[in-house]
């Protein structure tokens, strides 16, 4: 089969590679009718390549066709149509009891201390090969694939695989209060959805933040007031006027590791990816740092009393953190990775119905062949001809 392949840094390409195939009695396989690239998957192609290996196959947002069962698969059969959730959890164990399927202790990659396995993404989380292939091998597809009854178009359910959860959970985390205010840092496909979801569940003032127009404007058709971070001196002053002068009830960080703002940071970040990879992964493990400026202006905008909620990726283990600000203003955090199953009844339910009310046929700006893969990965990086999502079709 065909499939995206990693080979260095900024380097993704095309390859030809074996089928993949029944390993464990709760395995499916799955033809993948579409795939997405993903912010995260831009952390591959730049930062996270000390922890992969030149023909890993990345992606971790799919859906498509089921093939073939495992022997233990009860709920699924060929011909049903799947998508599949980026974190890989059994559904049974101590974590995935109690909606943490994030941190799925039979998936744990525990050899390097992380949570649950993800398709996709690098041998901190298991190293399984993704979705932006032909055919996936799908382990737990006794409890992660998600069964599709309704006939709309693949794009009204693809982001169910992770950004749409994400940006949902972001906003639950955010906790707002009524009648209070959201900001959200970074306007990409998550904080998109994290604006329509935040309008969909009745908060009135949301405020998105970026630095690229055709972001802005998007935000803006979906009911969102918008900062240029461009045009203002300080972010957090422009949110501070926004909002009698207090700064939002809550921030939803939605950029992450590789925020603009820093470039010692970058300068770090950039010559450790490039290390030797025993020596890179050293540096990261213990001296690393992340682009912090999204989540720093997250921090000093939100309101004394606040929440900040972070869906950005991080993978520091030395970030600075102005630990003064949080405790003097009394700033609550959540993040973490998504828990994907944990909202999958009520976004099914909501994406499934007669009217597309999240808008999630039209957030994909580009679409194409799997071929195209390696020029949309750049594309999507550079942020060039207005690019916000891409869908492929292998």
């Amino acid at each position: 089969m065909k499939a995206l392949t990693w080979q260095g840094l900024g380097d993704v390409r095309i390859d030809e590679v074996a089928d993949p195939v029944i390993k464990d009695p709760t395995d499916c396989i799955v033809r993948v009718t579409s795939t997405a690239i993903c912010g995260s998957d831009l952390h591959l192609y730049n930062v996270l390549a000390p922890y992969l290996q030149p023909g890993d196959i990345l992606g971790h947002e799919f859906m498509g066709i089921v093939e073939e069962v495992g022997p233990e698969v009860g709920n699924l059969r060929a011909g049903d149509r799947v998508v599949v959730p980026f974190n890989i959890s059994c559904g049974r164990c101590w974590m995935c009891s109690r909606g943490l399927f994030a941190q799925c202790e039979t998936t744990q990659v525990r050899d390097q201390n992380k949570g649950a396995a993800l398709f996709g993404y690098t041998s901190l989380y298991g190293s399984v090969p993704g979705g932006q292939a032909e055919l996936v091998r799908v382990p737990h597809a006794d409890f992660g694939p998600v069964k599709l009854e309704h006939d709309h178009e693949d794009e009204r359910y693809l982001y169910l695989s992770d950004i749409l959860p994400t940006a949902w959970q972001g906003v639950q985390y955010a906790d707002v209060p009524e009648g209070g205010s959201l900001a959200v840092i970074g306007l990409g496909p998550v904080g998109q959805l994290a604006v329509r979801a935040a309008r969909h569940l009745g908060i009135e003032q949301v405020i998105g933040v970026d630095l690229v127009d055709e972001r802005l404007a998007l935000a803006r058709e979906h009911g969102a007031t918008t900062v240029d971070r461009r045009s203002v001196k300080d972010v957090g002053d422009a949110l501070r006027e926004l909002t009698d002068g207090r700064g939002p009830d809550s921030v939803l960080e939605a950029v992450g590791m590789e925020a603009h703002g820093n470039p010692v940071a970058h300068g770090i970040i950039a010559t450790a990816a490039r290390a030797p990879k025993p020596l890179a992964r050293k540096t990261i493990e213990t001296v690393g740092i992340d682009r912090l400026d999204a989540l720093h202006t997250s921090i000093d905008a939100v309101r004394r009393g606040g929440t900040v909620s972070i869906s950005g990726v991080y993978g520091g283990s030395a970030d600075p953190m102005p630990m003064l600000t949080l405790f003097d203003k009394g700033v609550q955090m959540r993040m973490g990775q998504c828990h994907v199953r944990r909202w999958t009844p009520e976004l099914h339910d909501l994406v499934a119905g007669a009217d597309d009310v999240l808008a999630l046929e039209s957030l994909a700006t580009h679409r194409g062949p799997l071929s195209e893969a390696p020029d949309a990965y750049r594309m999507f990086r550079e942020k060039s001809d207005g690019c916000i999502k891409v869908i492929l079709q292998p």
